[in-house]
């Protein structure tokens, strides 16, 4: 490195750890790779968008850090290493839906064919008159005694390659717990959202939330398997980032509920937001491959929140909730409160 380099390196230096301390920066590598860069200014676009990002927000969130890193900085050996594990740990959960639907799919037909036996067996014990007709049903017994121990046996292995490919995600999920978006979605996960709700509190950000739960999503599961649930999670997911402006950010929680923080909006804009978000999901339509039926009943319930000054992150997110479940208990598919 030439002097006149260092020099340079080490004045961007003492610019870049005052800015991170200004902005409550946490100092990971990937920060700081940012935050040099835009003390630098070697990258106008970056400075812009850090700039542009900081006037929305009123500070700079964990999240928009990452996702400058990710779009303006990583390496695409990085970006590589990060879809990896992604569509590895998608491919785990896929799979073992898949395996959860057989196993339940196998023993439905095991309990036919249990049903079938019985009857056969009474309509032998009651004796029918045709002796041809009595060895065609001894005959159906025997081979459908086989067709039992075959399932008995398929449904064994079944429950082997259930456990592996339990471990493996298990495996991959120790390796996604740095991460901080959802495997599934692409949305944020859980991590995401309470390092950001922290960041909104510490900085001291008015924000309001939306929380959101898809109604009956077990009960779609149990009744349409859960490939096609885990299709409507990411339809709903790509539905909120499409209705999401002015840096709302969303997140999935858990399960089938999601979060989206909204920086410096009333309760009543966000209202309108969550209703926008409600509508947009009332009209997903999906098609069950298995028996042909497009299915049209995909709703949410919504609860909302505003924060007042008073109140911690947790409180924000206690009436939120409290809202969303009364959403469900009046009928579901609204949003509370009304005003």
């Amino acid at each position: 490195m030439s002097k006149d380099s260092f020099v340079e390196s080490t004045e961007t230096l003492k610019k870049t750890v005052p800015l991170m301390i200004k902005h409550k920066v946490p100092t990971t590598p990937t920060n700081y790779a940012l935050w040099y860069t835009y003390a630098s200014q070697q990258q106008p676009l970056l400075n812009q968008a850090v700039d542009q990002g900081i006037e929305a927000l009123g500070h700079c969130t964990p999240t928009l850090c990452d996702n400058l890193y990710q779009q303006l900085l990583a390496s695409e050996t990085d970006k590589d290493m990060k879809q990896l594990k992604q569509s590895l740990t998608a491919m785990m959960q896929e799979l073992s839906h898949t395996m959860s639907d057989t196993l339940s799919n196998a023993e439905t037909f095991q309990g036919a064919l249990s049903h079938t036996f019985s009857k056969l067996e009474s309509a032998e014990r009651e004796g029918l008159s045709l002796e041809d007709t009595m060895t065609l049903v001894r005959e159906l017994i025997r081979e459908s005694r086989q067709i039992q121990l075959s399932t008995g046996t398929f449904k064994g292995q079944l429950s082997n390659a259930q456990q592996e490919i339990t471990a493996l995600r298990e495996a991959l999920s120790e390796s996604q717990k740095e991460a901080n978006e959802d495997a599934l979605t692409r949305l944020n996960n859980r991590r995401a959202f309470e390092r950001d709700i922290q960041s909104y509190t510490d900085n001291n950000i008015p924000f309001s939330l939306i929380m959101m739960d898809i109604d009956k999503f077990k009960d779609f599961n149990d009744t349409f398997g859960h490939l096609l649930g885990d299709q409507v999670l990411k339809i709903v997911a790509r539905r909120l980032l499409e209705c999401s402006r002015d840096y709302a950010q969303s997140y999935r929680f858990g399960g089938e509920e999601f979060i989206i923080i909204l920086p410096h909006k009333t309760l009543s804009s966000t209202r309108q937001q969550a209703e926008t978000i409600r509508r947009a999901i009332e009209k997903i339509s999906v098609l069950d491959k298995k028996s042909g039926q497009r299915i049209n009943s995909v709703t949410a319930s919504f609860g909302i929140a505003t924060k007042q000054e008073d109140e911690t992150s947790a409180d924000v997110i206690a009436r939120a909730d409290s809202h969303l479940n009364q959403a469900k208990q009046l009928g579901r598919n609204r949003v509370l409160p009304v005003n």
